[in-house]
């Protein structure tokens, strides 16, 4: 972990060093291309400003990630616990899935208003598809010898889903939240564009309006911080939780 920590400040510490040098050396304006000194000049002279809307945010992205992981969870074990309404309900959340979120937000804030609930929806929503399409397809590839094995004894059909089809799925159930972690962030900053008054989302719009480049950046910089930190948190509890699934 040091080591693996050690390399990324490595990484993002040349990365800044380029760009500050691409900076110098070809001087664009601050409204096109700020230097990261200019960024960080922001977290110094507005740091309250800048907490109050991450944490909004942070609100924002907690919730949908938990109620998101949780409803495709649940979603999953109901598709394969009843295999006749996982057939008719796929092809309906496909099409739902190829929706894009950007048309989905607008209407979310119509429905929702320009509160919290609206930015947490658009979160769980795009939390859902991955958490419930990596979980359903471990459920389905249970090796059919284990599941040929129990029916020789008298396991019923849940007996079976709940002892042998769902701690081997957990894996991918990992694998899914894995993916769906950085989204989260994404869900909830879309939600902030379309129609808000608070967080990160709604700072980038303005400032953005106003020109204020070095604003924008330094938003987008606490989103990517939060975005690897619930990446790393689920890295951190997933093993710990499904052992089993470390080595995957």
């Amino acid at each position: 972990m040091t080591a693996r920590l050690w390399t990324f400040a490595r990484t993002a510490l040349v990365l800044l060093l380029i760009w500050q040098g691409a900076v110098w050396l070809f001087a664009p304006p601050g409204y096109i291309l700020p230097s990261p000194l200019e960024v960080l000049a922001v977290f110094l002279r507005r740091p309250l400003f800048l907490a109050g809307h991450t944490l909004t945010t942070i609100i924002e992205i907690a919730l949908g990630f938990a109620i998101g992981a949780s409803f495709g969870a649940l979603s999953a074990l109901a598709l394969a616990a009843w295999p006749r309404l996982g057939r008719a309900l796929w092809p309906i959340l496909l099409v739902l899935q190829a929706f894009p979120v950007f048309v989905i937000a607008p209407l979310l804030v119509v429905w929702f208003g320009f509160g919290l609930t609206s930015k947490v929806v658009m979160a769980v929503i795009i939390i859902f598809f991955p958490v419930t399409s990596a979980f359903a397809d471990g459920l389905r590839r249970t090796d059919p010898e284990l599941i040929d094995a129990t029916a020789l004894t008298s396991a019923t059909h849940w007996q079976t889903l709940r002892y042998v089809r769902l701690p081997l799925a957990l894996p991918a159930l990992l694998s899914g939240l894995r993916v769906a972690a950085p989204l989260a962030p994404l869900g909830a900053v879309i939600g902030e564009w379309v129609g808000s008054s608070a967080g990160l989302g709604f700072v980038m719009v303005q400032a953005n309006a106003r020109l204020q480049t070095d604003t924008v950046f330094a938003a987008m910089a606490i989103l990517a911080i939060l975005s690897l930190s619930l990446r790393r948190l689920v890295d951190f509890f997933g093993p710990r939780l499904i052992p089993w699934a470390s080595d995957q």
